[in-house]
C-alpha cells in the first residue's frame, strides 16, 4: 500500500473537509485515518490516505496547492515512507 499523510492549516470555515475530500474522490484516493481540530479559531487536519489507486495522472500535490490557496489554507501532501524516514533516527 502506498500511503500519504495530507497536513491542512488555516483559519476555520464551513467545508474544508468535504472540499478536500471531494477532491480526493477525483483521484481515487481513499482516506485510512482523519483527525482535525480548530483552535481558537484555525482549522488543523491530518489525514494519512492510500495512494495505491490513485486514477489522475496531473499531479494531486498541485491539485492540493491550487484548493489550498482557493480556500486560503496551506495544503500538504507527502508520501508516508518519507514522512517516516524524517522522523527515524
Amino acid at each position: 500500500m502506498k500511503k500519504g499523510i495530507i497536513t491542512v492549516l488555516g483559519k476555520d470555515q464551513v467545508g474544508i473537509i468535504a472540499k478536500v475530500c471531494t477532491l480526493l474522490l477525483q483521484y481515487n484516493v481513499n482516506v485510512l485515518d482523519i483527525s482535525q481540530t480548530v483552535l481558537d479559531g484555525y482549522f488543523h487536519m491530518i489525514m494519512v490516505v492510500d495512494l495505491t489507486n490513485q486514477t489522475e495522472n496531473t499531479n494531486l500535490h498541485t491539485a492540493l496547492n491550487e484548493l489550498g490557496e482557493t480556500l486560503g489554507l496551506e495544503m500538504r501532501l507527502q508520501l508516508a515512507e518519507i514522512f517516516d524516514a524524517m522522523h527515524h533516527i
